[in-house]
């Protein structure tokens, strides 16, 4: 069999230090149905880079445990979400993590409400599915939880960011007594001021949960916007409205080039700045956002070669 060595592309505009070391071990999210399209994860993504695998309501835990066991069998960490609003009671959670264990290996999880309005059973938040203890008994040692760069209306209807601000507060007390590893996983925005600003207030709220900002991978503006408005992106959403307004850019893709040169330069100014991972939304395809975040030298390493 021959080996196949994949190396960086090189891009016209060569990643700076700060830009390649923010882009470090940087993670990425797919769902059954877009994995379905990926011959080999290994050709396109760094080796034991983390993948989240998003379940929308509607897709069987078994499309979700299968995608879950091939991704471990890889080698990259897996990290299936769990949607407190679409579990019916604790039977199902206890056995939907028994599932990704038993079948994939699975020790880390991803924690949020849910898109769904109304919940479908017990649950209505992350914080319920924690305080059940199951995720503790199962010996994960890794839970994500949800966070909202320019708030969610669902959970503070009035634009304001006060139940948001107390549900992180629960969870970094959660995460003070338990042995779990939390981060705080974001939704993707397109500006650095904002972003930089609510990171700065969530750490002098005292967590002291790290944050892995969410980035919109590379895709057609019409993508971009049409998902950016899905999922309740806020102010940032200028960003590509004004974009929109340039005849000259309307038919190329949005690249995050420049939110994350920003982001990556202030983090190089200030270490301690509570970003300390970026994690990709690839809405314009997962080979597509790899490739960009390897010609801007991110990777967890570069792509392990395989056999053909």
């Amino acid at each position: 069999m021959a080996l196949l060595n994949f190396k960086r592309k090189t891009d016209t505009r060569a990643a700076n230090g700060d830009v390649e070391a923010f882009l470090n071990d940087y993670s990425i999210e797919v769902m059954p149905r877009t994995a379905e399209k990926v011959e080999d994860f290994r050709a396109i993504l760094p080796e034991g880079t983390r993948v989240y695998i998003a379940h929308i309501d509607g897709t069987p835990i078994e499309d979700m445990v299968a995608t879950a066991k091939r991704l471990s069998a890889d080698g990259f960490q897996v990290m299936p979400h769990f949607p407190a609003r679409i579990i019916a009671n604790e039977a199902m959670l206890g056995d939907w993590i028994a599932r990704y264990q038993g079948e994939a290996d699975v020790k880390q999880a991803l924690l949020l409400a849910g898109g769904v309005n109304e919940p479908k059973g017990a649950f209505d938040s992350s914080m319920q599915l924690m305080e059940t203890g199951l995720f503790d008994k199962a010996g994960f040692t890794r839970l994500h939880v949800a966070g909202h760069p320019e708030g969610n209306r669902d959970i503070d209807p009035d634009g304001g960011e006060a139940n948001v601000s107390a549900a992180l507060k629960w969870k970094a007390a959660f995460n003070e007594r338990t042995d779990a590893e939390m981060a705080i996983v974001t939704q993707f925005a397109f500006e650095a001021g904002p972003i930089i600003d609510w990171a700065n207030r969530v750490q002098a709220e005292g967590i002291g949960l790290p944050i892995h900002i969410g980035i919109a991978g590379p895709a057609k503006l019409q993508t971009m916007i049409k998902f950016a408005i899905a999922c309740g992106v806020g102010p940032s959403l200028r960003v590509l409205q004004k974009r929109a307004m340039d005849v000259s850019k309307l038919v190329l893709p949005y690249e995050p080039d420049d939110v994350v040169a920003a982001l990556a330069a202030h983090k190089a100014a200030h270490p301690d700045f509570a970003i300390s991972h970026v994690h990709f939304f690839p809405l314009g395809g997962i080979k597509t956002c790899a490739e960009w975040a390897m010609s801007r030298g991110g990777a967890s390493a570069r792509p392990a070669a395989v056999s053909a």
